[in-house]
């Protein structure tokens, strides 16, 4: 399925949910860019030099379905988005293994990372592994997705919107309760390595 394929579906599971997405802008007219317009970057110098914009660091959950396991992947790629609605949003690869299961389940949580919890981190940011054994959590209060034990914040969402972004899909959620832990200092990524 393309990314405006996996966009699509999102928003059609979404709609046959009840949930209302965002009312896209009108988009503007759209051209081919020609050959002379193109910028010439190396994907591996673009990396470098974004890499020197450090991140905070949370893990994006969601309940799994009837006999599954929860979902939940490492996720550098979040922000604040509106205070009225509140709005979050986070980028997710359109290749990565865990956003079906977000998208089917509709809801998400996301458990912002304290300076101590680099390895919760790892153990979220490896594919096919089983990333909630031994890893302490409870119900968030509406979504039931996984609050993470020992965060520095949760925000629990529901699906608001889907958008496709290059080869990411930005996804939007509508904040539906959340609460900051007890620690101080967050876990943050600059140049590719825990600060």
């Amino acid at each position: 399925m393309g990314q405006a394929g996996t966009a699509e579906a999102a928003v059609r599971y979404l709609r046959s949910t009840g949930a209302r997405p965002v009312e896209a802008l009108p988009r503007p007219e759209l051209r081919c860019v020609r050959e002379d317009e193109r910028a010439p970057l190396d994907p591996a110098e673009f990396r470098r030099v974004l890499g020197n914009f450090a991140t905070g660091v949370t893990v994006v959950t969601a309940p799994g379905a009837p006999g599954e396991e929860p979902a939940g992947f490492a996720c550098q790629s979040f922000s604040s988005l509106s205070l009225d609605p509140p709005l979050v949003a986070f980028m997710v690869g359109r290749t990565s293994a865990t956003w079906p299961r977000i998208a089917r389940a509709g809801v998400f949580c996301v458990n912002v990372l304290s300076a101590e919890q680099g390895r919760l981190c790892r153990a979220f940011a490896v594919s096919g592994a089983d990333k909630f054994a031994g890893v302490r959590h409870e119900p968030a209060p509406v979504s039931g997705s996984p609050r993470l034990a020992d965060t520095l914040a949760w925000i629990d969402c529901t699906i608001h919107a889907v958008h496709t972004g290059g080869d990411h899909l930005i996804v939007v959620g509508r904040v539906d309760a959340l609460a900051a832990g007890e620690g101080e200092a967050p876990l943050l990524f600059h140049r590719g390595r825990f600060l």
